[in-house]
Formats: structure tokens, C-alpha cells, sequence
């Protein structure tokens, strides 16, 4: 398996340098012109019309090696996802996005690889800097705010900047919009409640924490979850209550 991943990424690497060595550069052009189209110098207006003919159908060629080199790297970063081995889908998917830079899903990607990676930014000088990890953090912020600027209604990417806030960068108070956005998609999102009435709670927005919990405890038919909603209500109204006194 190691040997053919690396056979693989062996002619994704190859293929990369051999289509940017032939960029659409007037080199190039000309080069193609004597070699590959034996279109010398057109004149005439017949022999402009058979160049343009010719070229049109040799960009289409490149355009569709080029396009396919893309899928081949988002592919192989997926795998490479589904084996747990994050640095080297982000670099994957990386790539990916050279060929398609407005593909949500690739930068979907990229965030969740990143947020994994941030656990693995161990210290390891003891220097006591965390400058590793925060790097890796925004890095899933950053991927998964363009995601969904390119889809505004991207659920999963959504739902993952919710849990970056909410978790992993302690800011609970950004994660309500796109919680709440999200809910106004998938109406019975459950896992997404639990997580916006966190965050009502942790902004001290009690009423609201425990109007979700309810909701919660009238849509799933989850035992586990009816408990969890119970503790939880019960802990947000007792907050409340000590709140107003």
C-alpha cells in the first residue's frame, strides 16, 4: 500500500511539473506551433482560421489533463483523510485547490485537517508556545469562513466553524450566527443544538439555552440526548435563577 501511495503521488508530481512546464506562455505557443500543429507562420486568412482551429482543440487537451491532475489530488487526500494521516491530505488537498481555488469542499477539507493537526502541534522544544497549534487553528478558520462564502448554505462547514468557536478557540459568542443559520437548513440538527445552547449559556443567554433544550427533548428519539437535554436545562435554569438574584 506504501509503495503504491508512493507511485501514486510519484505521477501526480510528475504530471504537475510536466503541465506547468508548458504553461500557456508565447514559448510555449511557438514551440507547440513547429512541433505538435506544423503551423508555421499563417498568413492567409484560411491559414489563421486552421492555426486558431488547431490550438483551440490542443487548450481543450491541457484543460482537461489539468482538470483531472485536480480530481487526482482531491482523491488522494480524501484517502489519505480516511487512513487519519492529515498532513498529508492538506497538502493533497492543497494542490487540489491550485486547479479548482473555488471549490467549498477543498477548503472544507483543508479545515478539518487542520483543526486535527492543531491536536498533534505538540511543544517540542518546551518553550511553552502554542504558536503551532494557534497557526493550525485559524487555518481551519480561515478554510472553513471561505467555504462558506463560496456556499453560504455549506451545512458541514457551518457546523465545524460552530465547534472550532465553540471548542477549540474559546469564542463562543461567533459561533451563534452560523449555528443559527445552520439551524434555519436542517431544522432538526440535534448535535448542533446542543452545541448553540453552550453558547447561549456560556453568553449567559439562559432563556435561550434552555428554549433549545426543549426543542431538543421534543424532536430526538435518543435516550442519551433526552438525558443530556434534561441535565442541561436543569443546569441552565439554576444559572438563571442565580443570575437574577
Amino acid at each position: 500500500m506504501i509503495k503504491r501511495t508512493a507511485a501514486v503521488c510519484g505521477i501526480l508530481f510528475a504530471l504537475s511539473v510536466a503541465f506547468s512546464s508548458c504553461g500557456f506562455s508565447n514559448k510555449s505557443i511557438v514551440r507547440m506551433q513547429h512541433l505538435e500543429e506544423g503551423v508555421d507562420h499563417p498568413t492567409t486568412v484560411e491559414e489563421l482560421k486552421d492555426a486558431i482551429s488547431k490550438y483551440q482543440k490542443r487548450v481543450a487537451d491541457v484543460q482537461i489533463a489539468q482538470s483531472q491532475i485536480g480530481i487526482w489530488y482531491k482523491i488522494l487526500g480524501t484517502r489519505y483523510l480516511d487512513t487519519k494521516m492529515y498532513g498529508e491530505a492538506m497538502k493533497c488537498f492543497e494542490s487540489a485547490l491550485q486547479y479548482y481555488p473555488d471549490n467549498q469542499n477543498l477548503y472544507y477539507y483543508v479545515g478539518i485537517c487542520a483543526g486535527y493537526m492543531s491536536h498533534s502541534a505538540l511543544d517540542f522544544n518546551a518553550e511553552g508556545s502554542s504558536v503551532k497549534k494557534m497557526n493550525y487553528l485559524k487555518l481551519a478558520e480561515s478554510s472553513y469562513l471561505r467555504a462558506i462564502e463560496i456556499e453560504p448554505r455549506f451545512s458541514s462547514a457551518l457546523y465545524a466553524l460552530g465547534i472550532l468557536y465553540t471548542f477549540e478557540l474559546d469564542e463562543s459568542e461567533k459561533a451563534i450566527p452560523y449555528l443559527e443559520k445552520l439551524l434555519t437548513i436542517e431544522t432538526k440538527h440535534t448535535d448542533a443544538m446542543f452545541v448553540l445552547a453552550r453558547c447561549y449559556y456560556s453568553t449567559y443567554q439562559f432563556d435561550k439555552a434552555v428554549d433549545l433544550y426543549d426543542k431538543i427533548l421534543s424532536i430526538t428519539k435518543s435516550a442519551q440526548k433526552k438525558a443530556d437535554a434534561e441535565a442541561n436545562k436543569k443546569a441552565a435554569l439554576d444559572a438563571a435563577y442565580s443570575y437574577e438574584q
